[in-house]
Order: C-alpha cells, then structure tokens, then sequence
C-alpha cells in the first residue's frame, strides 16, 4: 500500500544564507526561481501530483524567511504541508521533524530537488515499501548519470559493483529508521573531527571502501548495523533524480533539462 504516506521537505539553509540564493538576490535556495517557479514549488507540485504522498512538512527556512513570503503563504494556504522551524543542520531537521510528524511510513526529500517528477516519487516509493529494511535510500547509477550530464560535476560514491549518485530520496518505513537518522546526525556532528567520524562509521568500513572493496549492499548493511537499524537502496532509473540545484552552474542544468521536458511535451501534444 503506497498511497497517502507523508513527506518531509528539507528547506534549510546553511549558516549565513545560501550562496545560491545570494547570487539570484532570493531570500533562501528553496525560493530561487528554476524557469520561471522557485524550486520549493517544483518540488512540492510533484508531491501533490502523485497518488502516493498525502501532504506533511517543510522544515525550513528560518520563520522571518516564511513569513515574509508570499510563495510560502501560498504553499501552505492549501493546508496540506506545514511548515516547521529547522535545526542548524539536514539531519537534525529531519530527526526534529520526524518526531514532530510521528507518522509511518514517510517520505524525506529536499527542498533543491527541482528535477524531481511524480513518476520518479511514484516508483520510489512503490518499490521501497515493498523492501524488508527500515529506510531506504534512492541511488542512481553514476555512469547513467555522467552519460546524461557529461558536463556536470556530481558527488560519487565509488562502490566495488559500480559508482552511485545519491537522489535526496529517502523513506522510512518505522520508527526504528529513527536511530539511522540520528547516528547521521551524530556522524555529522563530528565533521571537523575526522577520527571520530571513523570511528562511528568503522574504520574497517572506510579501508574497504578507499580500497574500492565495498559492495553498497555490505556498505548499507553494515552502517546500518552500526546505526541500529536495517538500511536497503532502490536503483532509481532517471538520471535526472541525481541532480540537485544547489550552485549556479546545477541551476543552469536544471533549466536546460525542464526546457528540454517542455519542447518533448509540446512535440508529443
């Protein structure tokens, strides 16, 4: 059963503001417009146009940002997403908003997901409550996606079986996906500690992973174990899901990319 889960949007931004809504004079990222609607927009309307999401959260920005926004105030005029204070990093908000929201299973996205369409989050979701594990993350294949952007930088994450680029997809089928979302939120926390962040992940994880040894089934399970839960992936087919605009030459890509979706729309009408 996938229909009416809940969805978490991450909105928040890093200390200082945004440098991407900076350079487009936009009081934060999620209100910096991609082809005309800001992408918080975006990303909201593909929720809503799914038969799988039923409304939820959007943690972030900061209260002065929302309130002096009138595309918030017509966001949340319909009711269905509310909009709740972030902490000063993704995975305490998302930890903050999930004990806040205390539903299952739920969905977690961000906020500069404007690529990101109904059909992805339909076949995400469809596939990720059908697996054992408490979450689930969406990884995309990196070859795909350098075949797709050849120009475009992306993070990759370099497995034994193959390269994977994150899609800022996650659900959460239980509570206990709690523990994963805080030992991330620790893990974060020790960022500028880099021993102690070796030590929480396992150094025998990272040799392995350096040595390009690791499987992302062997690297999920044990973080998972670690974390005290069950962590599985779903290969998310759409290389477009890979891409988050979070700088100004991802910007560029995105419009690129929903220009090029409107051309085949019309072509095909």
């Amino acid at each position: 059963m996938t229909e009416h889960l809940p969805a978490i949007v991450l909105a928040g931004e890093r200390p200082g503001g945004g440098l991407l809504g900076k350079h487009f004079g936009a009081a934060a990222n999620a209100l910096v417009p991609v082809c005309g609607l800001p992408s918080i927009v975006r990303v909201i309307e593909a929720l809503r146009k799914t038969t799988c999401i039923s409304g939820g959260l959007i943690s972030g920005p900061s209260a002065e940002v929302v309130n002096a926004s009138a595309v918030f105030a017509s966001i949340r005029e319909r009711g269905d997403f509310l909009w709740v204070a972030p902490e000063p990093g993704p995975a305490e908000s998302a930890s903050s908003a999930l004990r806040r929201l205390d539903r299952w299973p739920v969905l977690i996205t961000t906020a500069d997901h404007a690529l990101l369409q109904p059909g992805v989050i339909e076949r995400f979701c469809t596939q990720a409550m059908v697996a054992e594990q408490d979450m689930v993350v969406g990884l995309a294949d990196a070859v795909k996606v350098k075949a797709a952007f050849p120009h475009s930088r992306r993070t990759v994450l370099a497995f034994a079986d193959g390269g994977r680029c994150g899609t800022n997809l996650f659900l959460l089928r239980n509570p206990a996906a709690l523990c994963i979302v805080d030992f991330w939120r620790d893990i974060q926390a020790e960022r500028k500690r880099p021993w102690r962040m070796a030590r929480r992940i396992g150094v025998g994880v990272l040799v392995r992973y350096l040595l390009g040894r690791l499987r992302v089934d062997d690297a999920l399970r044990m973080l998972g174990q670690r974390a005290g839960g069950t962590v599985g992936w779903i290969d998310v087919a759409e290389a477009s899901a890979a891409v988050d605009v979070d700088s100004v030459a991802d910007h560029a890509l995105a419009e690129v990319v929903i220009r090029a979706r409107g051309a085949g729309d019309a072509a095909g009408a």
